[in-house]
């Protein structure tokens, strides 16, 4: 699969099957080579003599100026550095200023690793090309690239920050030195995967400038929700395996005062760049929020660096966990989770990447005797009313080293903390090898307003260790349930429990037995479609009206194949009049509107046919291709001004139509183009806003390749970190829709 939001075409970003998408630019020539992550082929430039090397893609891609953009690559290369640039040309392909260039890589390297920079396209500049660049020391010497994006800026979603505090593509002003430090911008020859997109080619680094505590702070501080918890996170690259480096989560008031900070220690397995988080719920009053990021005990000249800097609200694996980020992931130490008798002790998993099933860390539970010990976490709020609800505790568990037998549990409190009891299961020995997720469904007694997860361990064996680790206590809802949306003329269907990284296909069946698939953000949920979150709710648009349905949802292995197959109950879309019929966009729901229709079609179904006449023969030979669909004008009225400008919004992009009318007016549910419209009015005076429409249609197929429209994730939040103001949103988007669906001019 491509690089979403690659302007390159495929081949030219993969160099497969070839590359021929690029030229010689200076002193080479290019074949292709094999060995590549993103495809097997690799673009290879040899060099004609000593000197600089320069390969460019053939064509100049779209840009528009003001606009940034991002150009970055995999290289490898044994014995010389490189480095990638952005040449900006106007329409004519005339340079428009200098090419922008990365900085070159610090050393050289054979493995593949990441080349890029971003910047702002010049005024006057329409198009860019990609541009490659390094210097041999003499003929034939070979440089490999491949995995060229170029494009707007690949940001983490969600992310507070804006592009130039996330990344170090552009420049430095995103941080500042805070304690004892500078910071500056390198380009080590550092290796990420072929598909990790975040991370370019340039890192910050903070230098200490004399011997101690060195730190640096994000010099943007994104507006927070006092009570909503929120995760840092960043790849930090220390020094050595030795070094105290950590990030820090900062929250201050509205005047910039300090509230509270967290900070999470790095456990370093090396010295490569590996991911630090930290999460904090933001206090009472707090505005904005910052990370830090620093090493305790520098000596002058040390170095730490740091990639994909992230502040965002914190989400668990699973909606509705009710333990804090801190607590089910165990990133930045053991949290609330404490011993309360016994020998066992608490600590967070070391190093880094060793025992962790989401994060970096696990929790560890180490017991040097083949004794009991009682192992609690703090009290977690939950919602009100929750007594007498059904509530679901599931944590993973690996036993790695000796053994243990474990009864889990849940411990309730009042709202005086007031113990309220425990309920679990009896005792039962936790596998004796690799990752295992175990569990508890309880019932919360009346007057419940907190919980406790709590386990007993006893060691079967002395020096017995247990990792733990995404820790999630929910209340149990229904694994799928579907609701009427009466006034849209749709039904929600709500998916919980899911598996991510499964596949998913989801159908809606009428009491007929037909079946029809059900549209997603990138088409018809037919099982191809990977599932991203654990929680998913889905709107159909195209059920019928006044017809009993139910939808079949199936999880489908990836690997296996095996399915896990759900069913709702039956439902039915109200209809009251059946005068009215609704008009609707697959694409964009948004748009859907009612009519009232005067006058159903008289259908035509036209044919291709050919007439021969056959000398002395009476009857003509006809040839005939297969009858089309159905073709014919629909007459309907508008009653006022908003309804007309509605109907013109919907079929403005000339899209498919969805027409529904209600069961019994001899027309079934069709898919539609509609020609060339007729609007007249109706007689009265000229402030009647009632309109007289005719509506040519033609029944076309359902649309397959459609995706729902929507933000895929995208809040204002995203908007306020790239742009600095209204103003410059003109530049990019042209109408106020295209805002909302993030389509950008160029």
């Amino acid at each position: 699969m491509g690089i979403p939001g690659n302007l390159l075409s495929a081949a030219t970003e993969s160099m497969d099957p070839t590359y021929t998408g690029w030229r010689p630019r200076m002193n080479c020539s290019l074949t292709s080579g094999t060995g590549g992550r993103n495809g097997p082929k690799v673009l290879t430039v040899q060099s004609s003599a000593a000197g600089e090397v320069q390969a460019e893609t053939v064509t100049g891609y779209a840009v528009t100026a003001g606009q940034t953009y991002q150009v970055f690559a995999d290289a490898s290369a044994a014995t010389e550095p490189e480095r990638i640039g952005i040449l900006w040309l106007d329409a004519t392909y005339t340079p428009v200023g200098s090419i922008l260039w990365s900085m070159t890589t610090l050393s050289a390297s054979a493995s593949w690793h990441r080349v890029g920079v971003a910047g702002v396209a010049p005024a006057g500049a329409t198009l860019a090309r990609v541009v490659l660049s390094s210097t041999a020391a003499g003929a034939s010497v070979s440089h490999f690239w491949e995995n060229v994006y170029l494009g707007l800026p690949i940001r983490t979603t969600g992310n507070l920050f804006g592009f130039g505090a996330e990344s170090s593509e552009i420049d430095t002003s995103g941080w500042a030195p805070e304690i004892n430090g500078t910071i500056s911008r390198v380009a080590p020859a550092t290796i990420w995967s072929v598909d990790w997109y975040w991370a370019g080619g340039h890192v910050m680094q903070l230098t200490a400038t004399v011997g101690g505590n060195s730190s640096a702070l994000s010099v943007e501080r994104p507006g927070v929700t006092p009570g909503v918890e929120y995760l840092g996170f960043a790849y930090l690259s220390p020094p050595t395996t030795s070094a105290v480096t950590w990030v820090e989560l900062r929250f201050y008031n509205a005047v910039g005062t300090q509230l509270s900070a967290t900070r999470g220690t790095l456990a370093p397995a090396s010295t490569g760049f590996q991911r630090q988080q930290v999460s904090a719920p933001a206090p009472a009053a707090a505005a904005t929020a910052s990370l830090a990021f620093g090493i305790d005990g520098a000596t002058a000249g040390q170095v730490l660096r740091l990639e994909q800097a992230v502040i965002t609200a914190a989400v668990g694996s699973q909606a509705g966990n009710v333990v804090p980020y801190a607590d089910y992931s165990i990133e930045q130490g053991v949290a609330g989770w404490a011993k309360i008798s016994g020998v066992a002790t608490v600590a967070r998993s070391t190093p880094w990447g060793a025992y962790a099933v989401t994060g970096s860390y696990a929790l560890t539970i180490t017991s040097t005797t083949a004794t009991a010990s009682v192992i609690r976490s703090a009290k977690f709020p939950l919602a009100a009313g929750s007594g007498g609800l059904p509530f679901r505790l599931r944590y993973t568990v690996q036993a790695s080293a000796g053994g243990w037998t474990a009864t889990r549990g849940i411990r309730w409190y009042d709202a005086a903390n007031t113990d309220l009891g425990l309920t679990g299961l009896s005792a039962s020995a936790v596998p004796a090898s690799g990752w295992w997720m175990l569990g508890t469904d309880q019932t919360a007694p009346a007057g419940a307003t907190q919980a406790a997860v709590e386990w007993t361990l006893t060691a079967t064996a002395t020096n017995s260790v247990l990792r733990v680790d995404k820790i999630i206590l929910w209340q149990a809802l229904p694994v799928m349930s579907a609701v009427v949306q009466e006034a849209s003329a749709s039904i929600a269907v709500t998916l919980r429990e899911l598996t991510v990284g499964s596949l998913l296909r989801v159908s809606r069946v009428t009491q007929s037995g037909v079946r029809s698939l059900v549209r997603g953000p990138a088409g018809l949920y037919d099982g191809t479609a990977a599932i991203s979150s654990d929680l998913m709710v889905i709107e159909d648009y195209e059920a019928p009206l006044l017809t009993p349905v139910t939808y079949v949802a199936e999880i489908i292995d990836p690997v296996g194949g095996g399915v896990e197959t759900r069913e709702s109950d039956v439902l039915t879309i109200p209809h009251a009049d059946r005068n009215v019929a609704w008009l609707k966009d697959p694409g964009s729901p948004m748009k859907n509107m009612t009519v009232i229709v005067a006058r159903a079609p008289d259908w035509q179904r036209p044919i291709e046919q050919s007439a021969y006449v056959v000398k002395n023969r009476r009857n003509k030979v006809i040839l005939s291709g297969r009858r089309q669909g159905l073709e014919g004008d629909l007459a309907i009225w508008t009653q006022s001004d908003d309804e007309r400008d509605a109907l013109h919004w919907l079929l403005d992009t000339g899209n498919v139509v969805l027409w529904q009318s209600a069961p019994g007016m001899g027309v079934t549910d069709m898919y539609v183009s509609v020609g060339q419209l007729s609007e007249v009015r109706t007689g009265g005076t000229a402030m009647e806003g009632i309109r007289a429409w005719t509506l040519p249609l033609t029944e076309e197929d359902m649309p397959v390749t459609t995706g729902v429209n929507g933000s895929l994730g995208r809040t204002w939040q995203d908007v306020v970190a790239e742009f600095a103001t209204c103003a410059d949103l003109l530049d990019t988007y042209a109408t106020c829709e295209d805002l909302y669906l993030d389509i950008r001019m160029g």
